[in-house]
């Protein structure tokens, strides 16, 4: 089975394509386009050839995301990897908020298209991308099933309790103003990963997942099914993250529009693309950060404290909230690749919760199991792969329909 990937943003797509089918699940292509629309295109295909890892660059300029699509199909068709984009089982599309409508990967029809459309308002910089991307490939593959996989649909088994807001109720009723959680498919992901690895069932295992990048996020998973998770309406709220404040006093809003004269969208652009890491010492980008924090920038210093310190109280809170924690799993390119990160998070744990990292298994990097033996909980660095998972739940889609239909 053939299944084609896509993320479609604002001005950017990016794809990857996979052949499952028994026990093969391989990524066989990658790529992106950056700047559609833009004075000049950049496009990249990344490809294995008798295993050797191969990479091709284009420069075309793209005005659409239409002409984006069929440079890809090109791409493809000129690495001899797909001659057509008919020929494919499936295409799975990224969606970044499926609102309560969505609670699984969905099959894309006029109805469910329509239905993703009317909520396209919880996520205006993204969901909107997401669905000229759907758009654009039906139009050129019409007769291929097209899957919507949401960041949001892990996090509907969130109870009522964790997902509403201490506001006026209308504002749920009315206006859909709620928890909803992103990074869904990364944590789900990662989540059964860790179940192979600690030798359980998916569906009894608790877990602390932290997917930690630019965007950064946690979630309390209970028996297989996320109850908590620290992104909200918006993936604003939670982690320090590279350029988003993640948790704050809301009274600091109003507080500084009067004393800035801005109006609320210029708060909202400093929330968001402003504040974080970015905020606190100039630099979103943690490698840099730890960088002068090492030649001993205090600013950087104190903004590798602050990202920490923010992350070990919602492993404080989780733990609480499942009762027994199986495993702390550190995930996403920070969570993978930052042994300091790790360190700094799991400080005094082992007086708290009892979860000891071994620091020598930690820093060697070659360890998915980084907790000492005598750690009452397991810590674990699992590699998180969304579009695989994409691609998966895009292919049991796939197999529903092929049965419906004999």
């Amino acid at each position: 089975m053939k299944i084609l990937v896509l993320n479609s943003g604002s001005s950017s797509i990016k794809f990857q394509l996979f052949i499952l089918g028994g026990e093969q699940t391989s990524s066989i292509a990658s790529g992106f386009i950056e700047k559609i629309a833009e004075n000049s295109s950049f496009q990249m295909i990344k490809y294995y050839l008798d295993e050797k890892e191969i990479k091709k660059e284009y420069k075309k300029k793209i005005e659409t995301h239409k002409e984006g699509l069929l440079v890809v199909s090109e791409m493809l068709k000129s690495c001899s990897l797909l001659d057509d984009f008919t020929l494919l089982d499936g295409i799975g599309h990224r969606v970044v908020h499926g609102g309560e409508l969505f609670s699984a990967a969905t099959l894309i029809d006029d109805n469910s298209l329509e239905s993703l459309k009317s909520i396209s308002h919880l996520a205006p910089l993204h969901n909107p991308a997401n669905i000229t991307g759907i758009e654009v490939a039906r139009d050129l593959a019409p007769n291929v099933p097209q899957i919507a996989i949401f960041d949001t649909s892990f996090h509907q088994s969130l109870p009522k309790r964790a997902y509403m807001y201490a506001l006026p109720k209308e504002w749920y009723e009315n206006h859909h103003v709620r928890r909803y959680g992103f990074h869904g498919t990364s944590h789900f992901f990662v989540a059964k990963e860790s179940a192979k690895i600690l030798g359980k069932e998916f569906y009894e295992i608790n877990l602390i997942t932290l997917h930690l990048g630019n965007g950064a996020s946690g979630a309390a998973i209970k028996n297989g099914e996320s109850i908590d998770t620290s992104m909200g309406l918006t993936p604003l709220e939670g982690f320090v993250m590279g350029s988003r404040c993640g948790d704050i006093d809301p009274a600091i809003l109003p507080f500084m529009a009067k004393k800035l004269g801005c109006d609320v969208s210029e708060i909202e652009n400093y929330l968001n693309k402003k504040s974080g890491l970015l905020g606190i010492c100039g630099e979103n980008d943690l490698r840099e950060i730890i960088k002068r924090a090492e030649d001993g920038d205090k600013d950087a210093s104190l903004a590798l404290d602050i990202f920490c310190y923010r992350i070990k109280k919602y492993i404080g809170a989780y733990t609480v909230a499942l009762g027994r924690v199986d495993a702390i799993v550190f995930t996403g390119g920070i969570g993978e690749n930052s042994p300091l990160v790790r360190s700094k998070t799991c400080e005094g744990l082992e007086e708290s919760i009892g979860a000891i990292l071994d620091e020598e298994r930690n820093r060697d990097g070659n360890f998915v199991e980084i907790a000492k033996k005598d750690s009452k909980i397991e810590i674990l660095v699992v590699k998180t792969n969304e579009e695989l998972e994409i691609a998966i739940q895009s292919s049991e889609i796939i197999k529903k329909v092929n049965k419906e239909f004999l």
